[in-house]
């Protein structure tokens, strides 16, 4: 038995990591909003919708947009409002004012030269800004003096070639902008301007001239860009300087893609997958010999599942959730207004020509009009689909929980919802990684494992028949590896078979009109043994792309709800839920709002 002071320590232990957690939490919610403010910007000063940001990279829909200039990426450490607002508006102008097309036409493939150009091309966007926005300018002025900062603090800037980078930027900002350099800045550049100026002078007095002609400005620019890059390939000639980076910031990125990834906040990797393009016929399957679709009640035995129910039905207690509530503020999210037929002997509305006869026969009677009737229908199919990977073992209860309250919410709102999971029957990829192996490991043999689809609840079983298998999420036993592509791949066409069918879950409708997938996880897709013999991003580029797919044919809304992880890499609806604390009122809370603010 351990001693009171093992059990006091073992408590402040557990109050620190539930600190931690909620911490997490709390700074990835606000750092969603920030982000989706920033966006909501965007889109407002660019004039350009769809624009959106999955982690910290800025997507166009399910196109990634690439914003190589360096100043317009603070970073994720502590992502703020006035920490990024900056940056998106200087991506908003890039937008606005750059033809991308063209851009690319001139822009060169050398990383020095690159840089270069990306640089001077933001800097004459931002320069567009418009003159009666002074928050804009203000915005942007900010966002530059803080990336100079950091630059400035560097072990970077102690090098040569850092130093002409540092004062090219300066230089041609204030050029283009016509802002005036900070003065902390002049001092440590004024002998490499010198330096430089015989090289550029001609090029640099025609940038501010030219701003408003992409092609004229991309030449000078170009010139800029060989001079700068010339220098450099001569300095990477010497002998490099010692460097005196003694308590200085070691790292500093200059050059972006849409693949960085600085986020220092829990987010979901991503990635290209070489394998999955070089494998030529894009995702593939080794062997489904193996798959498996499985009724939860099949693989736990009854009496477990019992235990399970009585456990969960504890814990729902416990939370004090308040169901019939949340079934009516579903059927409030969830319902479209229908027309019901119409309404006669009305004294307004449209005329009824079966009342014509009135107005000879009755002349004081002026009921010869009807009016529609209109009633608010809940037409909705709902599907949970849970993540039953090793990772998630120790939010099992929680997910329960929470899928078990939702169905039973939905069902009262009149609502058809699916419980449904996705494993796999092994380890290291089972007898599909053995038959591999047998046939002498050949190149490119996609995912390599026995996936294993799961059925808590059908839609067409009520949900006082599925409790018992709903509770069958808490056996631990199924947990072991996920291929998330497929299994949103099987849900979606669930859905879409759910949505056609008659169904007998509180509604008489032989369609739905919405179609909602929500994904419950705690990580990105992996299994071993795919990504040994493909590549680490094979599964998560799949997952990517399923997801897009499904969305641009517009087969089902798909949310991502992600247990202590920003899912936004693969979901652009998401949510992160922090289960911490089981499914508390909080939680089922976030997941209505996130469904009410479809609309």
């Amino acid at each position: 038995m351990a001693s009171l002071a093992e059990q006091t320590e073992q408590a402040e232990r557990e109050r620190a990591e539930t600190a931690s957690r909620q911490l997490a939490a709390t700074s990835l919610r606000r750092r969603k909003q920030t982000l989706e403010l920033c966006a909501a910007a965007m889109r407002g000063l660019s004039g350009q919708g769809g624009l959106h940001f999955r982690g910290p990279a800025l997507y166009r829909e399910s196109t990634p947009v690439a914003m190589p200039a360096p100043h317009v990426h603070p970073g994720t450490d502590a992502v703020t409002l006035d920490a990024f607002r900056g940056a998106a508006d200087g991506m908003a102008l890039r937008l606005q004012h750059s033809d991308a097309a063209l851009h690319a036409e001139f822009c060169p493939a050398t990383p020095a030269r690159m840089l270069v150009f990306e640089m001077l091309e933001q800097f004459r966007t931002e320069s567009l800004a418009d003159g009666a926005m002074p928050g804009v300018r203000a915005n942007l002025n900010r966002r530059f003096q803080q990336w100079s900062r950091d630059f400035e603090a560097s072990t970077l800037a102690d090098t040569d070639l850092g130093l002409i980078l540092f004062t090219v930027a300066q230089v041609c900002r204030a050029r283009i902008t016509a802002e005036p350099m900070s003065p902390d800045f002049e001092d440590r550049i004024e002998s490499t301007r010198a330096e430089l100026a015989p090289h550029v002078g001609t090029h640099l007095a025609a940038l501010r001239l030219e701003r408003f002609s992409q092609p004229s400005f991309g030449r000078h620019a170009l010139a800029i860009a060989e001079t700068v890059a010339a220098i450099s390939e001569h300095l990477e000639a010497r002998e490099a300087r010692p460097s005196r980076s003694g308590g200085r910031v070691p790292q500093f990125q200059l050059l972006f893609d849409q693949d960085s990834n600085d986020d220092a906040v829990p987010t979901a990797g991503y990635g290209r997958s070489d394998a999955l393009e070089a494998g030529g016929d894009g995702y593939r399957k080794f062997t489904t010999a193996y798959d498996r679709e499985l009724q939860a009640t099949d693989l736990v035995r009854a009496e477990l599942l019992r235990g399970y129910r009585q456990q969960l039905d504890d814990d729902i207690a416990r939370q004090g959730i308040n169901v019939p509530r949340l079934g009516r503020a579903l059927g409030a999210a969830l319902s479209t207004a229908v027309h019901d037929g119409w309404d006669g002997d009305a004294i307004e509305g449209r005329l009824d020509g079966s009342r014509i006869a009135r107005l000879v026969t009755a002349s004081g009677d002026r009921r010869v009009f009807r009016t529609e009737r209109i009633e608010l229908r809940t037409d909705a199919t709902v599907t949970f689909l849970v993540d039953c990977s090793g990772s998630m073992k120790e939010h099992s209860a929680a997910v329960a929980a929470l899928v078990d309250v939702y169905a039973r919410a939905l069902e009262l709102a009149g609502a058809r919802c699916e419980v449904l999971g996705f494993t796999t029957a092994a380890w290291n990829g089972g007898r599909a990684g053995k038959d591999w192996i047998r046939t002498g490991r050949p190149p490119h043999p996609g995912r390599l494992n026995e996936v294993r689809h799961l059925v808590f609840k059908d839609a067409d079983t009520p949900w006082r028949r599925a409790r018992p298998a709903i509770a069958g999420l808490m056996k631990k036993d199924l947990f072991r590896e996920g291929v998330d592509g497929e299994a949103v791949d099987w849900a979606c066409a669930r859905l879409a078979d759910a949505g056609n069918g008659t169904g007998n879950c509180g509604t008489s409708s032989n369609s739905s009109e919405r179609r909602i997938l929500l994904v419950v996880s705690d990580g990105s897709p992996m299994d071993g043994a795919t990504a040994l013999a493909n590549d680490g991003h094979y599964l998560e580029q799949h997952l990517r792309d399923v997801v897009a797919a499904h969305e641009a044919a517009g087969n089902a809304e798909i949310f991502g709800l992600g247990v202590g992880l920003d899912l936004s890499p693969y979901y652009r609806r998401n949510i992160t839920l922090d289960l911490s604390r089981g499914s508390s009122a909080a939680v089922v809370g976030q997941v209505l709002a996130m469904l009410a603010g479809r609309r």
